[in-house]
């Protein structure tokens, strides 16, 4: 069967490029030959229309709405799965059966404890620093600890023991951020709880106060780390396979992914969110003031929460978070003002053609915040949670990486170059 090409012309000469199709249909031009053929580059400021690899962990698609890890629906897997099979998932390419499940949380427990010099540093930090920082150096220290981790052999097919360590390692140090951060003692992880409610109660646990972990807020952390736990090659995803691509080790990789999410662009959106809202709030909640400075081209102002660089319809996560959303706050019963307007903003902008029109939905930042806050979870610690989240995938892509030689190339993006050229050197004496 003859391979389908398309063709560049430029200049009056023509250029041949193989097209590449997708398991679901989707078609590139692969441009790999393009700079050797004619000398020509592509322009693509935010890699929006380029494919930096070839992925067989989670299909995306915005138009229809569509979230995928491994061929399984989202909403399939936050409906029937805890987050440690979803990761097992994403890491081996298979949900687990009952035995490997089992090997897995035993591995989550056995491997939950850091070395106990790295406690030490966590009394260096100074006070209130942020959880991120802490997380994102914590991370990088790993592999100075545990240097052996890398060699070890691979009991899973896919998830090896360093992998399953790191994932229980980052919740550990993920609470030992938050207790630091508010000058807590630290809490250590108990062998009878399960990922989610081991990390609830490493969190909220004190001395003469002990943490009751309540089911809901067990199973609306679960669904919110499945919801974020992959999301094709988004910015920290990016940033793990091309650190990777020079042949850096998995701990400085991951320590780079929670270095971009930290970005309120990219996994600090929920706190904006939560701002947003509580601005309105102190407003008198004038949703209409902020609604025309959003739809004003000469305001800045943008509503937060809304929209998707990816989606043109409805965020599935978003659908699912606002089910979460309401049974943990209707189960605790919380009552959250923050709910309550932010139920409004959404009416008042699924009714409003200047919105639909550009398909500005809500996505998943919009009522997780809210969520977090149900559970105790403070602002600062939002991002903390999605690098939780998102651990497993970027473990994913980074083990894919390196076994496929093409996608293993190191990471070197071109540029238009815009500046002078040429200009003629002038002595200090002369300047």
């Amino acid at each position: 069967m003859t391979q389908e090409t398309a063709q560049l012309i430029v200049d009056g000469k023509t250029y041949t490029l193989p097209v590449v199709e997708s398991t679901t249909g989707e078609r590139a031009i692969d441009i790999r030959s393009l700079r050797q053929q004619s000398g020509y580059i592509t322009l693509d400021s935010g890699y929006m229309n380029t494919g930096s690899c070839q992925s067989t962990i989670t299909y995306l698609d915005g138009d229809q709405g569509i979230l995928r890890y491994r061929g399984y629906d989202i909403a399939d897997l936050a409906a029937n799965c805890v987050f440690i099979e979803v990761a097992y998932l994403l890491l081996t390419g298979e949900l687990p059966t009952a035995k490997e499940l089992d090997r897995f949380k035993y591995d989550m427990t056995r491997y939950a404890l850091i070395h106990e010099d790295m406690i030490h540093f966590f009394d260096h930090f100074p006070p209130n620093s942020s959880p991120m920082s802490i997380l994102s150096t914590m991370v990088g220290t790993l592999h100075d600890f545990y240097p052996e981790m890398d060699q070890e052999e691979d009991p899973y097919g896919g998830i090896t023991t360093t992998t399953a360590r790191l994932l229980s390692k980052v919740r550990t140090i993920a609470a030992f951020s938050y207790k630091k951060n508010i000058g807590h003692p630290l809490v250590y992880p108990r062998p009878d709880l399960s990922y989610c409610a081991n990390f609830l109660n490493m969190m909220f646990d004190r001395p003469n106060m002990p943490y009751r972990v309540e089911p809901i807020a067990v199973i609306a952390l679960n669904k919110l780390l499945i919801l974020h736990a992959d999301h094709e090659q988004n910015c920290s995803t990016s940033t793990v396979r091309l650190v990777g691509s020079a042949g850096v080790g998995l701990y400085p990789c991951i320590s780079a992914g929670v270095n971009a999410l930290w970005g309120p662009s990219h996994g600090g959106a929920n706190v904006a969110v939560m701002r947003m809202l509580e601005t309105i709030r102190r407003d008198g909640r004038d949703y209409d003031k902020y609604i025309a400075k959003a739809k004003d081209p000469n305001d800045p102002y943008r509503l937060t929460g809304f929209g998707h660089r990816v989606y043109k319809t409805y965020d599935p996560r978003a659908k699912l978070i606002k089910e979460i959303c309401t049974a943990v706050l209707d189960t605790l019963q919380v009552d959250d003002p923050l709910l309550e307007i932010a139920q409004e903003l959404e009416y008042r902008v699924s009714q409003d053609d200047y919105f639909v029109s550009r398909n500005l939905y809500p996505n998943v930042d919009f009522y997780s915040g809210i969520i977090y806050r149900a559970l105790g979870i403070p602002t600062n610690m939002f991002t903390v949670m999605f690098a939780l989240g998102r651990l497993p995938g970027w473990i994913a892509h980074w083990q894919e990486m390196n076994s496929d030689k093409d996608s293993s190339r190191i990471g070197r993006p071109r540029q238009v170059y815009r500046g002078l050229v040429n200009r003629p050197f002038v002595r200090l004496e002369d300047r």
